[in-house]
């Protein structure tokens, strides 16, 4: 199981806003992130809907509501519904109850793997949309 690709597409979006000239369409960005503009408007109303940008309806395209350096990893992560809070890790269905380990699994790994995503989600935060930006223009030096 992975994390959905929501949250690196919506990195990706935020990325191409902050360093191509408008307008940034989702036919635009669609074709940089090599998907349909439908997963594109998706994402980027749940954007939207986060604060993060603005959206101008036919070919107005996308801006940045915020500063780069002031839009978090988590924040992204949180606005595009990577997964439910303290849902990262899910656990099998139905293990036997009647199994020593079976009946116990669960017991065991829960905080374990609460404190995983908290550990997780502590990277995210300090993190910003301006270190991925300045990563990418790094690589493209």
């Amino acid at each position: 199981m992975k994390i959905s690709s929501r949250f690196t597409v919506a990195t990706h979006i935020l990325s191409l806003i902050a360093t191509q000239e408008p307008p940034l369409t989702s036919e635009r960005i669609a074709g940089s992130v090599n998907t349909n503009p439908v997963v594109i408007r998706r994402i980027s109303g749940q954007l939207k809907k986060a604060g993060l940008i603005a959206v101008k309806a036919g070919t107005g395209g996308a801006t940045l509501l915020k500063p780069l350096n002031q839009i978090t990893l988590l924040e992204v992560y949180k606005a595009v519904d990577s997964v439910e809070d303290g849902e990262l890790f899910q656990f099998h269905e139905n293990p036997n109850p009647h199994c020593e380990v079976g009946a116990h699994i669960q017991g065991a790994m829960e905080q374990t793997l609460r404190d995983a995503q908290t550990a997780m989600e502590q990277v995210l935060a300090d993190k910003t949309m301006a270190d991925v930006v300045e990563s990418i223009r790094a690589e493209l030096a």
